[in-house]
């Protein structure tokens, strides 16, 4: 059993990709074999609208998500984290969910186990959350819960918010414990 962490934020070892991180530990308390995937190394660009993939089933934009693809596609289960910019997800999160439109038409993500996370100064989790699982939705993907909210703004500061933390780490156990089921 495979679970993928995509970190949808530019910033490198942030709150998102720590709270991510503690899902994955979750994950592998129950046997799964984890990656992680942060977009603050990463080089993505926009979908650009042309529809090719509509026909190929294929992106035919040259950048870094050429490596995410057979990631998703591998991974039996996804959490994705993203730190709330203007009480939604990140452009990294959008990023993101816009180019795997190639992956819409064949329903590729179909049936996959999904999970998400969203960390906030103070407001937006609800939003943001709220994008992630639409979006989960949409590509026929079967989200464990509504998601988990944390707050921190500085640096590490979401290891001290112990309920999002330990959210984060059940988060983990549900996908882990769902494809479990599944299998």
């Amino acid at each position: 059993m495979k679970v993928l962490g995509i970190v949808c934020s530019s910033r490198k070892e942030g709150n998102a990709e720590a709270l991510v991180r503690e899902a994955l530990l979750g994950a592998a308390e129950k046997g799964a074999d984890t990656d992680l995937i942060s977009f603050a190394n990463l080089s993505i660009d926009p979908c650009t609208g042309c529809g090719s993939c509509t026909k190929t089933g294929e992106c035919v934009v040259d950048d870094d998500m050429k490596n995410v693809y057979p990631k998703l596609l591998s991974a039996d289960g996804i959490i994705i984290g993203t730190p709330v910019y203007f009480w939604t997800v990140t452009a990294q999160a959008k990023l993101l969910m816009d180019r795997t439109y190639s992956l819409h038409h064949d329903r590729k993500l179909r049936g996959k186990i999904c999970g998400c996370i969203a960390v906030a100064g103070r407001r937006g989790t609800a939003n943001a959350l709220a994008a992630l699982n639409m979006f989960f939705l949409g590509q026929d993907m079967r989200p464990v819960s509504n998601g988990v909210s944390a707050y921190g703004s500085g640096k590490e500061d979401v290891k001290n918010d112990e309920r999002g933390m330990r959210g984060a780490r059940d988060l983990g156990h549900m996908v882990a414990e769902t494809i479990a089921e599944q299998k």
